[in-house]
């Protein structure tokens, strides 16, 4: 273990060494004259590279030289710098610059390699001397450099390198194996102490087995997460390993650190942004939970206001809470990344008119369920008939009304058609002035209607739930060929048992008139008095039948 670690130590600091070389290359590189990519406006832009050993660009030439034109002048001064990195006898001390007629030559060994003239000079906007020393640099950095990476030892160096990079990428493969199958076993060994079923209530949304199936597949994930990172770094070690190689070492690295460059540098200058959306949404939160507990107040009737009714405080609290939410949206919005793009703007719009197509009825439900909470035409708990519904209120929502019936069947009811029809409420005024039930019978002329009167008002106030204050009344509603209506009417607190109340009330009248002689002409029949029994129940016929 002691000698993979100092292997992996070794490796890595020859790879800092070698980026510290590389990166001397480039500030050599960087102090050259401007190649492609890094020229000043010349009054010829056209210039032909000098070019290494390699391949890669030395400097570029731009001016004529008597006879020979610039290209001509970069293939000869390319020629003489390959034979100076050929030179194994090259030395930096021969290599100097000599004053000539108007220009200045760099020779080695009495050969001349490039004449620097004024107009090269004038070309890169620098003096003569200046130019003459960095082109001088430049190639014995170059010449100097290629050599003492192609010596001998040199090689054996590297090839040392990539076998002991290559060792400890397999020697890290075979401890993240190795660990990531002890760590199965060990947590396989102790599942009881690490696991435990989630649930919720009744419902196990997750149990034990399946937390221990996922911890094995993070560990997987892991595994390859780490077995992934050292083959993507393996490969731009082996690569800056060697000189020929080495472009396609940043290349390969650029791939991952470009783009987390990118987004680490987003991140930051996106700071600003968030802290500003955090700032909103805090101040937002808070001002939602004061208009809560002000709604709240007034809900529990500990704040009044004058012409505003306590239940009114909840659904007004929702639409100024979707108002708030609105008004924080459009406040963050700018702040959003993104949000001056095009495609950003244009997917807004198409969810807007989806939103806006595919919920016509919905919104239209939604402003009749306001409109009816504002106008208050019942609450959860009255007892209503809309069309020809009745039953008892036992949800309210912004979308739709539910009614359940007196046989228990829950109605749903869109809030376009409950504003749009007609609504009884049974419930309104019963605590407070009492529901008056009625019924109808239909009596012969041959009664006298004060005698009809008492007994309706009689069966009235033997009928339970039917309040004696106000008394019960009787209308005579019509005069019939045959009989007289009579409409008897009586109070009622009880407004969600009216089919109770309407059942007793018709019982008491039935026995009441039978126990008075009064014959109910209803259904519709002729009397034709021709000595034929009248049609009222006996006393004891009933009782027997009813034993």
């Amino acid at each position: 273990m002691n000698r993979i670690l100092s292997a992996l130590l070794i490796c890595l600091m020859w790879l800092a060494a070698g980026q510290e070389v590389h990166a001397s290359a480039n500030l050599l590189q960087d102090s050259s004259p401007p190649i492609e990519g890094d020229k000043p406006e010349l009054t010829d832009p056209k210039g032909y590279p000098v070019l290494k050993a390699d391949g890669d660009t030395l400097f570029l030439v731009y001016s004529r030289s008597g006879s020979l034109t610039p290209e001509d002048r970069a293939k000869r001064i390319t020629q003489r710098i390959q034979s100076l990195v050929e030179n194994g006898l090259y030395s930096p001390d021969s290599l100097k610059i000599e004053e000539a007629e108007g220009s200045l030559d760099l020779v080695y060994n009495e050969q001349i390699l490039i004449t620097v003239s004024r107009a090269d000079a004038a070309q890169y906007e620098t003096e003569l001397e200046e130019l003459a020393v960095r082109l001088r640099d430049i190639i014995d950095s170059h010449v100097q450099t290629y050599q003492e990476e192609n010596r001998w030892h040199a090689w054996v160096l590297r090839i040392g390198l990539t076998l002991t990079a290559i060792l400890t990428a397999v020697a890290i493969f075979f401890l993240v194996q190795k660990g990531s199958q002890r760590l199965v076993s060990w947590i396989s060994n102790r599942q009881e102490r690490f696991f435990m079923n989630l649930s919720y209530r009744n419902y196990t949304y997750l149990s034990k087995e399946r937390e221990f199936v996922l911890v094995l597949q993070l560990i997987q994930v892991l595994k390859w997460l780490v077995i992934l990172i050292t083959l993507y770094l393996l490969l731009p070690v082996l690569f800056s390993i060697f000189p020929m190689s080495r472009d396609w070492s940043d290349v390969i690295l650029g791939w991952v650190l470009q783009p987390v460059r990118k987004v680490l540098h987003s991140v930051w200058e996106y700071l600003p942004n968030l802290f500003s959306i955090v700032v909103i949404i805090f101040f937002m939160r808070y001002l939602i939970r004061f208009t809560k507990f002000i709604f709240k107040e007034i809900e529990a009737e500990k704040l009044e206001i004058n012409g505003f009714h306590s239940d009114w405080a909840m659904p007004t609290y929702n639409i100024v809470r979707f108002l708030l939410f609105a008004f924080t949206l459009v406040l963050i919005f700018p702040y959003l990344p993104g949000s001056d793009s095009p495609i950003f703007k244009g997917v807004t719009v198409f969810i807007g008119v989806l939103f806006s197509l595919g919920s016509s009825s919905a919104v239209t439900n939604m402003i009749a369920g306001l409109v009816i909470t504002y106008m208050r035409p019942f609450k959860p708990g009255d007892r209503i008939k809309i069309a020809d519904v009745s039953g008892d209120v036992i949800e309210k929502t912004l979308l739709v009304t539910r009614i359940k019936t007196i046989k228990n069947e829950v109605i749903t009811i869109p809030n376009s058609s409950v504003l749009t029809g007609n609504t009884v409420n049974y419930t309104l005024h019963a605590n407070l002035q009492g529901l008056i039930v009625h019924t109808t019978i239909t009596l012969g002329y041959d009664l006298p209607w004060r005698k009809v009167h008492q007994t309706l008002i009689d069966a009235a106030l033997a009928t339970d739930m039917i309040e004696r204050e106000p008394r019960p009344f009787v209308l005579q509603t019509s005069l019939d060929d045959f009989y007289v209506s009579y409409q008897l009417n009586a109070y009622t607190r009880e407004a969600s048992k009216q089919a109770v109340v309407y059942s007793e009330l018709h019982k008491n009248i039935q026995d009441f008139c039978r126990d008075r002689g009064i014959e109910i002409m209803s259904p519709h029949y002729r009397a034709s008095r021709d000595g034929s029994g009248i049609t009222i129940p006996k006393p004891d016929l009933e009782e027997g039948e009813g034993s």
